[in-house]
């Protein structure tokens, strides 16, 4: 128990060094699994309150399997599976069910201005808002994606996602920028 618990407080720290950008060192990125809740919680203070809530809910949740029409960590999730449950349980958010209604949630964000909490969307079915995720920042988004797969971080720079990103929205204005 302790074990499977310390791995994934192991995975959200290395996780968090990639995905926030300029807020570790290399050497504090090569010390990572000897980092404090102290040095957690300064990674996570570059997110809000409601951005804090909703990355650490999505990161424990890293390896849960993909279940077509999965709601829960128990039952696995697929991606609007997944969203609605992070957003419910970290935030307060009901979101809808499938990721075509979930897109319209909250308000539209361009690409160039995605912020830690944003959903993000993809034409993976050859029609658009067939795929969401959640933004966590630097290029990179987590998301159950398909049939055989887990919950996972992933970049939606690279060539698949980049050809098929949909749009984005923000379901809460509780994001910040980066701090410096």
């Amino acid at each position: 128990m302790f074990y499977d618990k310390y791995n994934k407080y192991l995975i959200a720290v290395l996780l968090l060094s990639i995905c926030l950008p300029g807020s570790v060192s290399q050497a504090c990125a090569e010390t990572a699994p000897r980092q404090s809740d102290d040095e957690l919680t300064l990674l996570l203070a570059r997110y809000t309150d409601k951005t804090e809530e909703l990355v650490r809910e999505s990161l424990e949740h890293i390896g849960v399997d993909y279940s077509y029409g999965g709601t829960s960590p128990d039952e696995g999730f697929d991606c609007s599976g997944f969203v609605q449950w992070v957003f419910r349980a970290a935030v307060g958010e009901n979101l809808p069910r499938t990721a075509k209604a979930q897109s319209q949630a909250g308000r539209s964000v361009r690409k160039n201005e995605l912020q830690p909490g944003d959903l993000i969307f993809f034409n993976t079915l050859r029609r658009a808002f067939s795929h969401v995720g959640v933004y966590l920042g630097d290029g990179h988004f987590i998301h159950s994606p398909r049939r055989g797969a887990y919950v996972r971080v992933d970049d939606m720079r690279k060539k698949y996602w980049a050809q098929r990103f949909n749009g984005a929205r923000r379901v809460f204005d509780d994001t910040t920028s980066w701090a410096d």
